[in-house]
């Protein structure tokens, strides 16, 4: 098992540009501290800080065309319900409601730090309420799907070294349920070797994922065609020119292969992480101990997982039980 952190890359997240935020110089070094404070404090990884980031400026931007003025702190503190009412109607009409309702949660966090830190204060987001979303379901492959799927890139003699490196991956995605993020970020010195390897999650967490010697193997396998070194503090899986291998590679390659297999545009990475607590659940898995490996903070997000295996059981039920047709 290896004990050291498995992202070290990159060490201190970039800092928000803040040339691209409609605000005064007051509310520019505000965006700053807390720019600061998400990534110090709160251990926003710089894909979340970089998403904030942008769910602000075109808060920002709103403001600045809807009152014809720069924002400043000032400008944050004066504002009342219709301003937030109208830039969530002109967001309506461009993203989707689950967009919306995280641009609000941001803009209310940016407002509630700047509160605590006394540089302006506005009670006019009390009022407001976040769009209903639907309650949404994981949408898992069946067992068959997912061994196809993985053992597929194998199937192209083409692929070389890069054929062995996608099933490492999307091996490693199913058979630990980890974050495309997660297992893109392990480093080459923490490797899953053993019967344990330790993840480094959302917020910085650390949890011990079990290693299934199917994992070991075609990272193994990876590691032995790979045409590059690989520093232990650099990343585990690169790319075809040897640097980190981007997210983006990875959700082509599903595609590719969603294509070639005929699955539902549901089959995504993600859904690998889905597809391994699901079965593990139609298996007889305890909820805590998936909710542990899931690294899942709280509980009610893994009993999503329960809402799919009753639908299959119902599904099977109503398909068999001769008082169903």
């Amino acid at each position: 098992m290896s004990g050291s952190p498995s992202r070290v890359f990159p060490a201190v997240p970039e800092p928000l540009p803040l040339a691209r935020f409609a605000a005064a110089a007051d509310l520019r070094a505000a965006i700053g501290l807390w720019a600061a404070w998400l990534q110090g404090e709160r251990r926003a990884s710089p894909h979340t800080v970089a998403a904030y980031g942008r769910d602000l400026a075109f808060f920002l931007d709103f403001l600045a065309e809807h009152l014809g003025e720069t924002p400043s702190l000032a400008t944050i503190g004066r504002l009342a319900p219709a301003d937030y009412r109208a830039w969530l109607a002109q967001r309506a009409r461009t993203v989707e409601r689950a967009s919306l309702a995280r641009g609000l949660s941001v803009v209310r966090g940016f407002v509630r730090f700047l509160d605590r830190r006394g540089l302006a204060s506005n009670p006019a987001l009390a009022v407001l309420r976040a769009p209903k979303l639907p309650a949404s379901v994981p949408k898992p492959l069946s067992v068959a799907d997912a061994v196809e799927l993985i053992a597929a890139p194998a199937e192209n003699a083409a692929g070389g070294w890069q054929a062995k490196r996608d099933v490492a991956v999307l091996t490693l995605l199913y058979g630990c349920g980890l974050r495309i993020s997660e297992a893109l970020g392990l480093t080459r010195g923490a490797a899953p070797a053993g019967d344990l390897v330790t993840i480094t999650g959302k917020g910085r967490k650390e949890r011990i994922v079990p290693v299934l010697q199917a994992v070991r193997q075609a990272i193994a396998d990876y590691l032995a065609a790979c045409p590059y070194p690989l520093a232990a503090n650099g990343p585990l899986f690169v790319g075809a020119r040897g640097g980190p291998l981007s997210p983006r590679v990875v959700q082509h390659k599903m595609s590719e292969l969603r294509r070639a297999l005929g699955l539902p545009e549901t089959a995504t990475p993600h859904a690998l992480r889905h597809s391994f607590a699901t079965h593990l659940l139609a298996a007889g898995g305890d909820l805590r101990a998936i909710q542990e490996l899931l690294g899942h903070a709280s509980l009610s997000t893994t009993q999503r997982y329960t809402s799919v295996e009753t639908a299959r059981l119902l599904a099977i039920y109503e398909a068999a039980h001769p008082r169903a047709r």
